[in-house]
């Protein structure tokens, strides 16, 4: 919960480095929903880091996350399928968030599964999942960065990702048990500008999309 959302300063260096490289300075409307999503990142890793506490990892907790994993997947593989005829840079970048928000938490939870000396077998299953959504999420990447700009894809990614593993440490790990209801609030809250803020920025991109696009599939 606490390190995870620490990612958001991907998208300010890719902003800068995009701008720059193409002699520009990023738009009005496209830095407030940088710094948006930026502030909304930042602001739930601070209510975090009052407020989230370690748990030793059962094997219910690691079956869980597999079980959500494997419809993760399935839901990821079927949105791959849906990009061939009707490609979307925001919904490949969603899923592919959703697919490291688990890579995260299965990393942490094997992790700690061998800290706590039980590394059975349900945790190399585990291993073999992260392996699985890292492969469909860096696909699902790639399509998102051949039919967006780079500054929405780390956008997306850097609220998506944390948003899902700190989800997951919540409601599966069960790390905000012990978090009064304001820290509640306050991760909606932040949730909620940070959302808003790639939604805007994915708004200020979409009229550079489809030229983008053909440009790219005119090479190709």
């Amino acid at each position: 919960m606490v390190v995870q959302p620490i990612g958001a300063a991907a998208l300010v260096v890719t902003a800068l480095v995009n701008a720059r490289a193409a002699s520009r300075a990023p738009g009005r409307r496209q830095t407030a929903a940088i710094l948006l999503s930026v502030v909304g990142i930042a602001a739930f890793v601070a209510v975090a880091a009052v407020s989230a506490q370690d748990v030793e990892i059962s094997d219910t907790h690691l079956r869980t996350i597999l079980i959500l994993l494997a419809v993760a997947v399935a839901a990821a593989l079927a949105v791959g399928a849906r990009n061939r005829t009707h490609p979307s840079a925001t919904l490949s970048t969603a899923a592919a968030g959703v697919l490291y928000g688990f890579v995260a938490t299965l990393v942490k939870a094997v992790m700690g599964r061998l800290v706590q000396g039980d590394f059975a077998w349900l945790s190399l299953v585990g291993v073999a999942g992260l392996g699985v959504a890292v492969v469909v999420g860096a696909r699902l990447v790639q399509k998102a960065h051949a039919g967006g700009s780079d500054e929405l894809v780390v956008a997306g990614l850097t609220v998506v990702d944390p948003m899902t593993a700190v989800s997951l440490g919540i409601v599966v790990l069960g790390e905000a048990d012990a978090a009064p209801p304001a820290s509640f609030a306050g991760f909606l809250a932040a949730g909620a500008a940070a959302v808003v803020g790639v939604w805007l920025l994915a708004k200020s991109q979409e009229h550079h999309q489809p030229a983008a696009t053909g440009s790219r599939t005119r090479k190709g």
